[in-house]
């Protein structure tokens, strides 16, 4: 069966040129959008393209139509026309369970790329942390797709049954009142954070252990004035000048006046994000999805610092 988005990105392919600038226009990724002309081919049961070397990365490359592609652009309104009715009929719907950082900065502007209206799915979103999400896919399957994140080594624990994809980095940073007189540019070690006030995880959870190693590693010992996981939380708590903070970036997107953001050296330390599939859910849409997320992800990673 032929996908209807592979259509309109071969559309665009053909009129620009190029892998990287389709890719551009649509919202995707340059891989993403040669994975799709390599699937469509595999449909057609054709090659519809030459690859030139004129990029050092293939999926930059510039592309020229063989015949079997003009062959199927002379009646691609015909064909594009055939695949949405097909399209329409076959809507996939998406079962989410997603933590609320990545819900509330992330799949918003998703929602809002385009290149999401042309996937055909249906989604429906369970906002929880990641271990009631996880549940969902081992419970009777309440859920299709777990988006999760995992801080170090941390004991969460998914089927064996599922594919796991890394979807991309979400870095902590060290977060203070302004009121402390520390600029953002000023050069400061862990241990100088020491004795300090800080509002800090519950003891006993995954994070707080793995943040509770990482501090010790580099003689921070933290006066703990108030325990939060909650980040927006925490962040209003810091710039009210009652203690520091540890955020991660996504939750630093609205972060309130009165905080300084900080780079700490010895404090490297960030919540790694995870798609986790069931293989039966494994499909074109669903891994375009999957791309698109990733490439959100990525792009708010390279605005979101000072």
């Amino acid at each position: 069966m032929i996908n209807p988005v592979h259509l309109r990105t071969l559309v665009e392919v053909v009129r620009l040129g190029s892998f990287a600038a389709a890719a551009t226009r649509l919202g995707y990724t340059a891989s993403a959008v040669s994975q799709q002309m390599s699937a469509l081919e595999r449909d057609t049961g054709v090659a519809l393209f030459q690859r030139s070397a004129r990029s050092v990365l293939p999926t930059e490359a510039a592309v020229v139509m063989t015949r079997h592609a003009a062959k199927v652009l002379t009646d691609i309104d015909t064909l594009m026309a055939a695949a949405a009715r097909t399209h329409e009929s076959t809507s996939q719907e998406l079962r989410l369970g997603i933590f609320p950082s990545l819900a509330t900065y992330v799949l918003p502007r998703i929602l809002q790329n385009p290149a999401w209206r042309k996937l055909g799915i249906e989604l429906r979103v369970s906002v929880a942390e990641p271990g009631q999400t996880i549940q969902g896919l081992r419970t009777g399957g309440e859920l299709d797709v777990a988006l999760v994140y995992q801080v170090g080594q941390s004991g969460l624990a998914w089927p064996h049954t599922v594919n796991r994809q890394w979807i991309g980095d979400d870095d902590f940073r060290v977060v203070l009142p302004a009121a402390w007189g520390i600029g953002p540019e000023s050069k400061v070690a862990a241990d100088h954070l020491s004795d300090m006030p800080w509002i800090m995880h519950h003891p006993g959870t995954s994070d707080a252990t793995v943040i509770e190693r990482l501090f010790a590693s580099c003689n921070l010992h933290p006066r703990v004035v108030a325990y939060s996981d909650d980040f927006h939380a925490s962040l209003e708590m810091a710039a009210a000048g009652l203690g520091a903070a540890l955020v991660p970036e996504l939750a630093l997107l609205h972060r309130p006046p009165g905080v300084v953001v900080l780079d700490v050296p010895e404090i490297r330390l960030a919540r790694n994000v995870f798609a986790l599939l069931p293989k039966e859910q494994l499909t074109a849409q669903v891994q375009l999805f999957v791309e698109l997320l990733a490439d959100t992800l990525h792009k708010l990673g390279t605005t979101r610092r000072d």
